[in-house]
C-alpha cells in the first residue's frame, strides 16, 4: 500500500471522528431527517388528488408511480424539495436580475425596505434605551408602553399604517420601511436596557471616584459594556424586520417583493413559487443575520474581550 493510500486512510477516521464530536454530523442528521420527513408528506398530502385523477382518466397505476407523480404535479398541495429548489435556480440563475420574474430582484425590493426599517428601529431603540437608563420617569412611562406596543397584532396595523401615510402623501419604501421600524425597534430597546444597566456597582462606584461626568461614564463604561446586547439585539431585529417588510407588501397590492411573489403565489395556487419566496426569504434573512456576526466578531476582537479572541 503506497503512502499516500495511508495518509488518506489514516485520514478518513480523524475526519468521521471531527465531524462526530463537532457540528457537521449533527446539522447532516437533521437536515437529512427533515427532507426525508418532507417527501413522505409530499406523497401523503399529494396523493388524494393524483389517485383522483388516476380514477377520472380510468388509468390502471402502481405505488411506484403514484409517488413518482405526486413528486411532479404542476401545482401541488406541498411541493417536493427538489421542485422548490428547482423553481429556486429557475428564478435567480436562470433569470435575468433586471426580470419582474427573478427572485433576485423581488429580495432587493424587499431587503431595501428591510434595511431602511431596521436602521430606524435600531436607532430608536438605542435612543430610547438611553432615555429609559438615565430618566426615571421615562423608565416607569415609556417601558410598559414599548412593551404594550408589541401585544398588537402586525397583521392587524399594517394595513392601518398603509392608509394613514398614502392619505398624507407617503408611498412606496417608507410605509413598508415603518412596519419594520415597529416591529425592529423592540429588541434592540430590550437588549440594551439590559446591556446600559449590566455594569456593576463596583465599577460605577470607581467611575464616580474618578469624578467622571454622566457623558464619560456612559461612553468609557455604559456603552462597551452594552454592545455585545447591541449586536445580539441586532440579529433578532434584523430578521423580524424582514418579516414586517414582507407583511408589509401584503396589503398595498405591491407588484415587487417577496411579499407580492407570496400573494401573487396564494391567488393562482402557485405552490411552488410560495415555497421559492419562502426559502429566498430564510436565505436573505441567514445572511442579514451572518453580517451582523461578522461585525460583532470584528469589533469585540478590537475591544479585546474573550468573546471576540474565540471568534
Amino acid at each position: 500500500m503506497s503512502a499516500v493510500s495511508l495518509a488518506v486512510s489514516g485520514s478518513q477516521p480523524g475526519f468521521l471522528r471531527r465531524a462526530a464530536v463537532g457540528r457537521t454530523l449533527p446539522i447532516l442528521i437533521v437536515l437529512s431527517a427533515i427532507i426525508l420527513i418532507w417527501y413522505a408528506f409530499t406523497v401523503y398530502l399529494n396523493a388524494p388528488w393524483q389517485i383522483d385523477a388516476y380514477q377520472r382518466a380510468g388509468s390502471e397505476w402502481t405505488a411506484a408511480d403514484l409517488v413518482g407523480d405526486t413528486m411532479a404535479q404542476e401545482r401541488p398541495v406541498l411541493p417536493a424539495p427538489h421542485q422548490v429548489m428547482a423553481e429556486i435556480w429557475k428564478t435567480t440563475i436562470g433569470t435575468r436580475i433586471t426580470s419582474k420574474r427573478s427572485l433576485i430582484y423581488h429580495a432587493w425590493i424587499t431587503l431595501s425596505s428591510t434595511l431602511l426599517g431596521f436602521v430606524i428601529g435600531t436607532a430608536l431603540g438605542v435612543l430610547l434605551a438611553i432615555g429609559i437608563v438615565h430618566n426615571r420617569a421615562m423608565d416607569k412611562s415609556v417601558m410598559p408602553w414599548v412593551i404594550a406596543s408589541q401585544t398588537i397584532p402586525i397583521l392587524a396595523i399594517a394595513p392601518m399604517i398603509i392608509v394613514v401615510l398614502n392619505a398624507i402623501g407617503l408611498s412606496g419604501l417608507l410605509p413598508k420601511a415603518l412596519i419594520s421600524t415597529y416591529l425592529s425597534f423592540f429588541p434592540v430597546v430590550v437588549g440594551m436596557v439590559k446591556g446600559f444597566r449590566s455594569p456593576e456597582v463596583i465599577q460605577l462606584d470607581l467611575m464616580r471616584t474618578y469624578n467622571a461626568s454622566g457623558t464619560q461614564t456612559f461612553w468609557k463604561l455604559r456603552w462597551p459594556a452594552a454592545l455585545p446586547y447591541l449586536f445580539t439585539s441586532m440579529k433578532v431585529a434584523v430578521a423580524i424586520a424582514l418579516v414586517g417588510a414582507i407583511v408589509g407588501e401584503l396589503p398595498t397590492g405591491a407588484v415587487s417583493g417577496l411579499g407580492a411573489r407570496l400573494l401573487a403565489g396564494s391567488y393562482y395556487g402557485q405552490t411552488v413559487q410560495i415555497w421559492s419566496a419562502l426559502f429566498m426569504a430564510a436565505a436573505l434573512a441567514a445572511v442579514l443575520v451572518g453580517i451582523i456576526g461578522i461585525g460583532q466578531r470584528i469589533v469585540m476582537a478590537r475591544m479585546g474581550t474573550r468573546e471576540g479572541e474565540r471568534s
